[in-house]
Formats: C-alpha cells, structure tokens, sequence
C-alpha cells in the first residue's frame, strides 16, 4: 500500500510539473507562429519524412511523426497507467471505481452532446470537448498546494484514467481513415505474439518494445490511428515480476553477507564480491513489475519531452478571429462543452446516481469539490488539440478551435481555482 501511495506522489508531482512545461511550450508556440518567424515554424513541422519497410511505405509530416508516434508511446503510458490502476489502483474495486467512473462518464457525455446540439450537421469534432488534460489540472491543485484537499488529488487521477480511457475508444472507433483489411491478419499475428510473451511469463521489457513497433506500422497501415498500437501493447505488458519480496530481500541479505565476508585490504573487488553484485543486479531486475518499470521509464520521456514537444508543435496559432467567426457554432460547442458540459456531466450524473443509490460518495469529498473538479475537467488543452487535429482538415476550421480550446480551458482553470480558494476559506 505505502509503494502505491509513494508512486502515486511521484506521478503526481510530475504531472504537476509536466504541466507548467506545457503551458510555457504553448505560449512560445503561439508567439513564435505570430512573429517574424511563423512561416519558418509552419514549414518546419510541415516538412514531408518518410521510411520504406520492404513494400510498405510511411510517408508523414514531421507534426504527423510526433502525433502518431510520439504519441504512440504516450498512449502506451496512458494504457499502463489505466491497466495499474484497473489492479492494484484507483479502479481496483467496485467501491472506489464507481464514483470516478460515472463522474468521467458524465464529463464524456454531456461535452459531446452540447457539440453535437450546436453542430448537428458536423457532428465529428464531439470528441474535442470530451477529454481532460491531467497535466494541466494537477498542475493547477499542485500549485495551489495545501489548500487543495488530498482526496481530490486522487479523485481527479481515477476520473482523468477512465476519461482517457473514454478517449482512447473514441480516437479507435469514430477517427480513423480508409480501413485496409489486409493488414489485419499480420497485425493479430504479431499481438498475438505480444500476449504468447505474456503467457510464457517472460518480463523482460526488449521483446515487448519490438514487437510493439511492429504492431505500430501495422496499426498504422490498416487506417485506425496508430497511438492505439501504444494502448494495446500495456495491456499485454505483464503485472507480475519472477522474485517476490520476501524471496528479494533473502537474495540480498545472503548475497550483501557473502560480499561482505570477502572484503579484504586490497583496493580492488574480488571475484567473490563481484559474483554478490552480479546476483544483487540479476535479483534486481527479477523482482521489478515490468509494467510498473516501463510505466516509470515512460514517465518522464512523456511529461518533459513528447507532451511539451506536441504541444509546441501543435498550439502554435494565428490569433485570427475572423476564422473563429466564420465557424462559430462549432467553437462554442467546443468552448460551451468544456465550461458548461464537463461540470454538469461529472457533477450531475454522480449526483444523480448517488441519489438513486447506484454509487456512494466519498466521505472526504464534498459536493461543492466535486463541482470544483468537474471545471477542472473543463480543461482540455493537449488532448482536446489532438483530437481536433483527427476530426478536421481544414487549416481554418483547426485554428479556430484551438483559440476555443485555449479560452475554455483558461476559463475553466480560473473557475476551478476560484472555488477550491473559496470552499478553503469556507
């Protein structure tokens, strides 16, 4: 329980920090796409790259290589964070899944709705309101410190997981472009060898990322959105580790025993010593849970790298609201999803059901917290961009939607701060 609680700190912390990354990259973004040197930019990650792979061919811009592969492998870190937290987490049982999964549910739900009740002749964007961007939000109840109630902190992981989740399945299912059935066969032969690795009890994390890459080109090909490739490999990294901690900590007793019975005045190790260390380091990488390991590794690559690299690839927008005009009605039903949707879909749906004794809130929550994160959820930033990206082609049209982003996800901050300060003082 205390390792659990201690990993959580840890992703949470770089959340937080992930967060101020983001927001710093999204505002250089946006000057430099508004300076002398915003035909540079668009150039630059519109510049054309491509591998061949015997007959198959991947030819994308460099923007498309950091969202589809990149990406990828933040979706492989959001797929081991929903697959640890479905096990051994927040979502491990009934009692404590049940609240963050209706909440998120509502914030899905409610979002789109509102899309697709202003856009209902270009109802393909009702995926943009939906999603919640957990750098951004723990960023903002990290900074704000001990003013923030704990169980929030937990409560905004759990619905920002299953939130995901709800994203993933979207992103699979509705944006994906022309299907080529023919690679479907080698892509089921080579999950299938990812899951064969699993059975057999092999831990060892290298063959995994191999067969993972395969996956991806093959995802890749058919025409469904190839960060899935990513959400697929978790959930076929295995859980369990081959040493359990008490056989662990009798190794390392005996082999820290062994190396110190031969210490000797020389000043270099003997062959003794060097064996103890072989067997600690052998022990050491036997008794890791390769999914937690990959998942730790992940982490940091996604929070400082890939997300603040798609973010300054990504946000960087002419301030021109002549194209906001022009699409109104598909940026309010971005902007009104988020601000509006998001707290009545967490709030009123977990509401709802607790009335109805389907669900039972936590104890250490309030109502007004609840409501305090259901703005939070309201902040769709990084996510919300990726997916307006796969819902649009027009240049116009994503500009547009991305100021809209911008506004409501700044809006929605500022509300859920300004709760959280007011429910502190209360």
């Amino acid at each position: 329980m205390l390792k659990n609680l201690v990993a959580l700190n840890q992703f949470i912390n770089k959340e937080a920090l992930s967060g101020i990354l983001l927001f710093v990259a999204t505002i250089a973004a946006v000057i430099v796409a508004n300076s002398s040197y915003g035909q540079a930019y668009y150039d630059l990650w519109h510049l054309p790259l491509g591998i061949n792979i015997g007959d198959l061919k991947i030819s994308m811009t460099l923007t498309y290589w950091i969202d589809d592969a990149l990406m990828a492998l933040f979706f492989l870190m959001v797929g081991l964070e929903i697959k640890r937290e479905m096990l051994i987490g927040e979502l491990s049982s009934v009692a404590k899944a049940s609240f963050p999964i209706i909440a998120a549910i509502g914030g899905m739900i409610i979002p789109a709705l509102i899309y697709v009740g202003l856009n209902p002749d270009n109802p393909l964007g009702f995926g943009i309101p939906m999603a919640t961007d957990i750098a951004f939000a723990l960023g903002i109840l990290m900074l704000l410190g001990s003013r923030v109630n704990p169980a929030l902190k937990l409560f905004l992981v759990a619905l920002a997981v299953v939130d995901d989740l709800g994203a993933i399945l979207v992103v699979a299912t509705v944006y994906t472009s022309d299907i080529q059935t023919q690679y479907f066969l080698p892509a089921l032969i080579v999950y299938a060898l990812i899951w064969a690795l699993n059975f057999k009890g092999v831990t060892k994390l290298l063959p995994y990322l191999v067969l993972g890459v395969a996956l991806w080109v093959y995802i890749h090909a058919i025409g469904i959105h190839a960060t899935i490739a990513g959400v697929l490999l978790a959930f076929a990294i295995p859980i369990g580790s081959k040493l359990n901690d008490k056989k662990f900590v009798k190794e390392i007793r005996d082999d820290v025993d062994e190396f110190e019975g031969h210490i000797t005045p020389e000043p270099i190790l003997n062959h003794h010593q060097i064996d103890s260390l072989e067997n600690i380091r052998y022990n050491y990488d036997k008794v890791q849970n390769p999914l937690v390991r990959l998942e730790h590794d992940l982490h940091g690559l996604s929070a400082f790298i890939i997300m603040p690299l798609f973010a300054f690839s990504n946000a960087g927008v002419l301030i021109d609201f002549s194209t906001v005009s022009a699409n109104l009605m598909i940026v309010l039903g971005v902007v009104f999803g988020l601000i509006i949707g998001k707290p009545i879909g967490i709030f009123g749906f977990t509401y709802l059901a607790t009335k109805l004794n389907i669900i039972k809130k936590p104890d250490n929550i309030s109502w007004a917290e609840v409501i305090a994160v259901g703005f939070l959820g309201g902040i769709g930033f990084t996510m919300s961009i990726f997916i307006t990206h796969l819902a649009f082609l027009d240049e116009n049209i994503i500009a547009a939607v991305k100021l809209g982003v911008f506004a409501a996800s700044f809006i929605a901050a500022i509300v859920g701060v300004i709760l959280i300060l007011r429910l502190k003082k209360v």
